[in-house]
């Protein structure tokens, strides 16, 4: 009897501090719900939603941008919190059929329809956008619009960043911009307390290496990422009317989504499980301080009511649960059935020009145009193959540091980035050859095994005595 006291007095000690706990663990909830709520009320939303490329065969990705505008737009994000950098050169190029209209999916809504301009042409730059995140008003005045991020401490930023990439970089229209100069940037923002999280979602390939032992993970900064640090991220939406692919399986699967879910719902973890599901293209990666996938959508997106357009569908029945998504067919995705690594977009487009081609006349022409090509292209890795053997001096290593499989990551930032600004400078200039990009896990691969950039400006002025290119796609 008397131990039989003892196990009961032992249970009710036990179910008094788990109660306690809970109660506890409820206190807490509902003061972190709370101060999410003043957070809400005292903070604002501002985004900024740049695509880095220009051209008719890179319609996709200003096409992403458009469609991101309008959903912030939708969910009541102000335009004067909303900044747009974008070259503006799709909608009324003579390619397309339609002028002043840009579509997102096949049959989809025109999302150029009111998008902001704030930045085009040859103003879309990395140093303006660098000083768009900073607050540079100053810096931007004449240019246009001269919007610039003015978030405080209690203001949640969203940053949408789409076109090519390459390891440790992103493009730009007749630039490039660095991981390392993005990731400062962010972190001077930080350290000026201008903002109280941020969301950053890059659609590029190799854009996980914009993160990777980059992003720090107490800075209040979560980003998604379309591949892993070095994979290609995929076209999709093939449109054979409009000879060019209309988004990008990343962006497309995110804003699909958010098309159709309640963002008051809907967590920013459930939506990277979500694509990450989708995309079977390329490995979809999150970085920075993760805890902050808890947050929902709406904080970032806006937290207006909008209409969901039941025309997009929405392949997952469980957000909740990985377990209880359906398997996804790639034959079966209207978006994933036409995708292609973004490399190989332009050779799609050439090799739908010369399936419809109304003439045999017309069908050459194209022909030659993909003829054209694919010999660059031979151009651009030939002259690659002759700086690594212009450094090594040695077949073998060449061979294996040029091998499609060899890849590093970087450590050797300074010796990277001096030597891609050399071959950019020296050898192909990146913005106008993108092709290019493909080759520079090379240069990631000559650093990493011991050379320098003084053997690659000297290699570069030995074999880049070629005639400036520009177009090679």
């Amino acid at each position: 009897m008397k131990y039989l006291l003892v196990i009961v007095a032992l249970l009710e000690a036990v179910v008094t501090a788990a109660f306690s706990d809970n109660v506890d663990f409820q206190r807490l909830l509902l003061q972190q719900q709370q101060q999410q709520q003043q957070d809400d009320n005292q903070g604002d939303i501002w985004a900024v939603l740049l695509a880095g490329s220009s051209g008719w065969f890179n319609y996709r990705h200003q096409a992403d941008v458009c469609h991101a505008y309008q959903i912030l737009h939708q969910h009541g994000v102000p335009d004067d919190h909303i900044i747009v950098m974008m070259y503006d050169d799709i909608a009324q190029d003579v390619q397309n059929p339609t002028p002043g209209v840009i579509i997102n999916r096949p049959g989809g809504p025109n999302v150029y329809e009111g998008v902001l301009k704030d930045y085009t042409g040859r103003d879309v730059t990395p140093e303006n956008f660098l000083k768009v995140l900073s607050g540079d008003a100053e810096s931007l005045r004449g240019v246009g619009s001269g919007k610039v991020l003015k978030s405080g401490p209690n203001d949640r930023v969203f940053i949408n960043m789409v076109d090519h990439g390459a390891p440790g970089i992103f493009a730009f229209p007749n630039d490039y911009l660095n991981a390392t100069d993005l990731v400062d940037a962010i972190l001077a923002m930080h350290r000026a307390s201008r903002y109280s999280q941020m969301v950053m979602y890059v659609e590029s390939c190799e854009s996980g290496s914009l993160f990777k032992s980059l992003l720090p993970d107490d800075i209040k900064v979560y980003a998604l990422s379309a591949s892993a640090p070095d994979q290609h991220s995929y076209a999709c939406y093939e449109d054979d009317t409009l000879h060019t692919f209309l988004g990008d399986v990343f962006s497309v699967k995110w804003m699909e989504d958010t098309d159709v879910e309640n963002l008051k719902k809907e967590t920013l973890k459930q939506q990277y499980k979500l694509v990450r599901h989708e995309v079977v293209t390329s490995t979809v990666m999150h970085w920075g301080e993760l805890r902050l996938a808890s947050q929902k959508l709406s904080r970032f997106l806006g937290n207006k009511d909008s209409h969901p357009n039941t025309s997009q569908l929405s392949v997952a029945t469980d957000i909740e649960n990985l377990v209880n998504y359906p398997t996804i067919s790639k034959w079966n995705d209207p978006c994933l059935n036409t995708s292609v690594a973004s490399d190989d977009v332009p050779v799609a487009i050439l090799k739908s020009r010369v399936r419809s081609a109304a003439s045999a006349l017309e069908k050459q022409h194209w022909k030659e145009a993909l003829k054209s090509l694919l010999l660059n292209r031979v151009h651009v890795r030939s002259v690659m193959q002759s700086l690594v053997s212009e450094m090594t001096g040695n077949q073998v290593v060449t061979t294996m540091i040029t091998a499609k499989d060899h890849s590093h990551d970087i450590s050797r930032w300074d010796c990277y980035q001096d030597s891609v600004r050399t071959f950019h400078t020296h050898c192909f200039d990146l913005s106008q050859n993108t092709y290019a990009l493909r080759v520079l896990k090379i240069i990631v691969n000559l650093c990493e095994h011991g050379y320098t950039h003084q053997q690659f400006l000297e290699a570069a002025r030995v074999v880049c005595t070629h005639s400036s290119f520009t177009g090679i796609i």
